[in-house]
């Protein structure tokens, strides 16, 4: 095999591997929002009410009592 036949199949399998992991993180956010684990809808707020004082997204308790 040449060299760069191996490269482009390399290169074509890594594109195909990474769309897989791609689609499959979305399908893991639109599941997990559907089923109520989590909104990330707050998440994208952040990024407009970025103050030192804002509340929190999450409660901090919230985040306590699951590592628990």
């Amino acid at each position: 095999m040449d060299v760069k036949l191996l490269q482009g199949v390399m290169y074509f399998a890594l594109i195909i591997f990474l769309t897989i992991v791609l689609y499959g993180y979305i399908f893991h956010l639109y599941r997990s929002e559907k089923r109520g684990e989590r909104d990330y809808e707050k998440y994208g707020k952040m990024a407009l009410d970025d103050e030192l004082t804002s509340k929190p997204v999450e409660p901090i308790e919230e985040e306590n009592k699951k590592e628990s």
